[in-house]
């Protein structure tokens, strides 16, 4: 059997060298049938058995599955397996580009004698439109409405593309905006733990476009996040390359204190394991302690497993697993017979049984009964504090040097005050103030025993007479609709919405930057006293300008904490010692007043989330979006681009594609685009947020008949290069070491001026000159953006020399032909007394090898030796064709 694109399709194919241990999975079906691996003797299943399923001596061949069988002599080879995962899954952010790239490469098939239609989603593929809504509205009971109707004003030329691609390509689907975050979504609906496809039974297994796609782990589904451009590659067949992975055991010991949440467990685990060093390994959690958790705290531990820096974070199907599929109204039959291909197959763990333990690299362990109530920040969510250490950590960082951990405050202003009127009344901020108050992302929305807790310490609190400032911009965005049905049931949504916590959409909102703007009079106010303002969210992400420009501190906490630190309205509390506030009686109240217990909140768990819900609320979301469902899209299979459009654009990466390979060549008397230090991440790279009025991207808008209200997001204009390259590195918190200050700008070094970056690479552009940039450790952390390396690309980018690389951003560079450069081990531009002055001549050999040294010189007349970080033959054959989207168009054209 053959697909459209004449690929065998390897899981029936004759030709498997495997085929010997098929066998049914029940004597009554003979045609369902399974890879029974234990006839290979090997417990590593998922990997495995994907190899095994796939095997067709071409894509993947025997010695693959041989290497992943001797896993124990070579995970520390550097051996290169192939993957197929089971399904893809996007967010609009990316899945706008994603669908862009597929509608370009039809037009490049066709134009180099190709059928067009060949580029055709292979792998499944599920789109989630999450990311566009912003919180413009709040604290108002049509808050949600309003945001809806804005986000559809915004976005419709965006959505309707998106309902084009959904049309146009066989095996997409779209969840339409309104009904949730991806990672709920996929773990509450669109996960199946086990596959029934094609007459087989074998692991769910799932990459995605986000960086969070890990939190599936959670529930026994393997997942992580690739760049956009790799999952593409993926969709049309093509396996994922990957080095056979190191795997650290986690051991889970212990049961956690009364007071305690699984987000502090969460954020205590992502310190643990940052110190551990886990980049580019799996981690895999075991023990008695696992028991202790529910999916929903599993799934919010390996949500931020890219946090903590490992590729996934899995937790083992169990017994607990197999209820939350029964729980939240999977098919009984196939939550049945899913249980029975897991015990089939070895895979159903008991946590508790430890002769089950299986074979690791290295094991960790955490008592879960040491974990505290705790945040992270305030610029990073590897900087856990101690919520009784909060004050004083906060007070410390106000005086310590500009870092991660400082603002540099002088000592005479610790104690500045402003104050200033808002709705007729006066209030007054200093450092430390809360402006913003977030219960949002689906780190924790998708656990009602925070989002619970969260109602029950306001059903208290307004009980006990507290209030939160009118100022402070409060908002709850549930990942999904079943949040907000149990929050209703239980009773405990009205306390929430007098706390000012209304709910105000259904998407990543705040913890993705669309924070919407503060009042006018209140960043008058944090202006005027340049002061460290605050904002405390139940997300993943805290980095410098993420989420709200006027924020210089950011901390993650869990819901509940989220509405005690707006009560209190600053993080300069000591919750042991001082009140929370005093109510109209003059009573003081202490957060330990209002605090909800486990017990407490699993009573009322166990009451009002039910299945009935779930059924309910998924049975209807692909239809229930009545401004979706009248949306007009065009039906033909090639896109017609509109060149009036600021939002769809056809991309210039396959301008001038031929069927014939061009020789790498050397890069030649490249200067420095810029110079950076340690942890630049995608954020400041191609920031997602709101486009600022004095930025490049925004004098395009306007050269193209836009007013600043109609600008929207970078994140939202995704789908058109010209905003996007103007978009990069424009954070406005970007740190080059070539200026004094903080900014999106760089010097131009032939004629000397300080230039906003996409002015100073156009001008290089002009003139002929190829550009690098400069790192330090960790570049390219934080989310899975392609554009953070679509940008640099069209901003003439060829390489970039670092310290050390996020695994997804390493992997968007390859895929766009820009070269990952790495310095040798204890080298690094100061050790080698590189200014980013100097012009650098890249010395491209003829037969290049994976992970070789290549020479270096400067117009110094100094010459040095980096790592070329291609890891794989694959990844070189890529670069070798300019590119991963490249390589397949040559392929499908031919």
């Amino acid at each position: 059997m053959y697909t459209e694109q004449g690929h065998r399709l390897s899981l029936i194919t004759m030709n498997n060298p495997f085929e010997r241990i098929v066998e049914p999975l029940d004597a009554k079906e003979p045609l369902k049938k399974f890879f029974n691996l234990s006839k290979l003797e090997d417990v590593r299943y998922v990997i495995l058995e994907a190899a095994v399923r796939n095997c067709d001596e071409f894509l993947v061949k025997k010695q693959d599955v041989e290497n992943i069988l001797n896993w124990k002599v070579m995970q520390c080879k550097n051996v290169e397996v192939p993957f197929k995962p089971a399904r893809v899954i996007l967010q609009d952010f990316t899945g706008v580009p994603a669908v862009v790239d597929f509608a370009a490469m039809r037009d490049a098939v066709k134009k180099l004698g190709g059928d067009p239609e060949k580029i055709n989603p292979i792998c499944p593929a599920d789109l989630v439109i999450d990311h566009s809504i912003q919180v413009d509205f709040n604290r108002r009971s049509d808050s949600l409405q309003k945001n809806q109707d804005l986000e559809f004003e915004r976005n419709k030329e965006r959505f309707e593309f998106l309902k084009w691609g959904s049309q146009a390509f066989k095996n997409m689907r779209i969840i339409p905006p309104g009904s949730g975050i991806i990672h709920q979504v996929n773990l509450e609906y669109l996960a199946r733990v086990v596959m029934d496809q094609d007459g087989y039974y074998y692991p769910d297994s799932v990459v995605g476009t986000d960086s969070h796609t890990t939190m599936v782990d959670g529930l026994g589904v393997l997942g992580w996040g690739v760049g956009g451009i790799e999952a593409e590659a993926v969709m049309l067949g093509q396996p994922i390359s990957m080095v056979l992975p190191e795997v650290v055991g986690y051991k889970l010991l212990g049961n956690p204190q009364p007071l305690v949440t699984s987000t502090d467990i969460v954020l205590t685990i992502t310190k643990h394991l940052r110190q551990v060093g886990v980049v580019g390994k799996f981690v895999e959690f075991f023990g008695p302690g696992v028991a202790q958790l529910s999916i929903a705290d599993r799934a919010t531990i390996a949500n931020m497993c890219p946090e903590y820096g490992a590729t996934a974070a899995y937790f083992p199907v169990d017994d607990i697993s197999i209820g939350y599929l029964v729980q939240t109204g999977r098919d009984k039959e196939k939550v049945l017979c899913t249980k029975k291909y897991l015990e089939a197959v070895g895979m159903l763990r008991d946590f508790k049984n430890s002769s089950q333990d299986p074979d690791f690299t290295q094991v960790v362990e955490l008592d879960l009964h040491t974990v505290v109530p705790c945040c992270s920040g305030p610029k990073r969510p590897q900087d856990k504090v101690a919520v009784s250490d909060m004050k004083k950590d906060f007070e410390t960082c106000l005086g310590a040097k500009q870092g991660f951990k400082g603002f540099q405050i002088a000592p005479d202003r610790h104690n500045t005050v402003i104050k200033f009127n808002f709705e007729g009344c006066d209030f007054e901020l200093t450092h430390g103030s809360v402006v913003i108050a977030a219960i949002t992302s689906c780190t924790n929305t998708s656990n009602p025993s925070v989002m619970l807790g969260a109602g029950l310490l306001a059903k208290k609190a307004v009980g006990a007479g507290l209030t939160v400032k009118p100022y402070i911009k409060t908002s709850l965005s549930p990942g999904s609709g079943v949040v907000t049905y149990y929050l209703r049931e239980s009773g405990v949504m009205s306390y929430l919405s007098q706390l000012g916590f209304d709910v105000v959409g259904y998407g990543c909102m705040t913890c993705i930057g669309n924070s919407g703007p503060l009042p006018d009079s209140v960043v008058e106010a944090i202006t005027q006293g340049d002061l460290v303002a605050v904002g405390v969210l139940s997300g993943n992400r805290n980095f410098e300008g993420r989420v709200h420009p006027n924020t210089r501190a950011n901390y993650l906490a869990s819901p509940p904490l989220v509405i005690a630190y707006a009560i209190a309205g600053t993080v300069r509390i000591d919750f042991e010692k001082e009140p929370l506030g005093i109510n109209a009686s003059g009573k003081k109240v202490f957060l330990k007043d209002i605090w909800p217990t486990r017990n407490e909140i699993q009573a009322v768990e166990r009451q009002f989330v039910i299945p009935g819900m779930f059924k309910e609320v998924y049975q209807k979301i692909e239809t229930v979006n009545e401004s979706w469902n009248a949306l007009n899209a065009p039906s033909d299979k090639l896109y017609t681009w509109n060149p009036k459009s600021t939002y769809i654009k056809s991309p210039p990466f396959f301008d001038g594609l031929t069927l014939a390979l061009q020789t790498p060549k050397t890069i030649e008397d490249a200067y420095v685009l810029l110079n950076f230090g340690d942890s630049v991440t995608t954020d400041h790279i191609s920031p997602a947020g709101n486009i600022a009025r004095n930025s490049p991207a925004a004098r395009y808008l306007t050269s193209r008949g836009l007013t600043p209200r109609e600008f929207n997001s970078y994140g939202s204009r995704r789908g058109n290069d010209a905003v996007m390259a103007r978009g990069t590195f424009a954070n406005i918190r970007l740190v080059n070491k070539f200026i004094d200050k903080q900014g999106p700008q760089t010097v131009h070094f032939p004629s000397g001026e300080t230039l906003d970056v996409f002015d100073a690479a156009e001008r290089y552009r002009q003139a002929g000159h190829p550009l690098i940039v400069l790192a330090g450790k960790e570049y390219g952390a934080g989310s899975s953006r392609d554009w953070a390396a679509k940008g640099p690309f069209l901003l003439g980018v060829k390489a970039v020399l670092a310290e050390s690389y996020e695994r997804i951003h390493r992997s968007n560079l390859v895929g766009m032909g820009v070269i990952p450069l790495q310095y040798l081990p204890g080298e690094d531009a100061m050790t080698l007394g590189l200014t980013g002055r100097e012009r650098y001549t890249i010395v491209i050999p003829e037969n290049l090898k994976p992970q070789m040294n290549i020479q270096i010189k400067l117009d110094t007349g100094k010459s040095f030796h980096a790592i070329m970080r291609f890891d794989t033959d694959v990844e070189l054959t890529y670069f070798h064709n300019g590119g991963i989207l490249n390589y397949m168009i040559r392929k499908m054209a031919s």
